[in-house]
């Protein structure tokens, strides 16, 4: 049951990706050339609800669906951490003309080319399984 439902979340999510143009590769570049508000309005918009929800569920202890305790583990102090990887997302964003979200809405919508990001992504995601003991965290 559990499967239906994040299929369906997921489903929505991508409608949602695709109408407000989040996937679209011309939005993504005007973003990158700072030519239009369009993205980074749709950025701040997910980042102040999800502050807020965040806030909410902290301060009102609310539980999952299922019952289970939301936790939001302590963030690691480490500027170089977040800024390499914040480098590392952005390049491969801006190479890839989407960033995890879209890759399947592009997918889902048509965009046959995506296929070759998704398995570099994959690709990517099983290295870093086999690195990351070794990597300084």
């Amino acid at each position: 049951m559990r499967t239906l439902i994040y299929l369906l979340i997921g489903i929505v999510f991508g409608i949602t990706m695709f109408k407000s143009e989040a996937a679209s590769w011309y939005r993504i570049y005007e973003m990158f050339r700072f030519d239009s508000f369009h993205m980074y309005g749709i950025i701040g918009t997910a980042l102040f609800f999800g502050a807020i929800t965040i806030l909410i569920i902290k301060r009102f202890d609310i539980t999952s669906f299922y019952g289970e305790k939301i936790n939001f583990p302590p963030k690691q102090k480490s500027f170089a951490r977040y800024a390499i990887g914040g480098i590392l997302f952005g390049l491969g964003w801006a190479l890839a003309g989407a960033c995890p979200g879209p890759m399947f809405t592009l997918l889902g919508a048509g965009f046959s080319p995506i296929i070759v990001v998704i398995i570099a992504s994959l690709l990517g995601t099983f290295v870093y399984g086999l690195l990351k003991d070794k990597l300084p965290h």
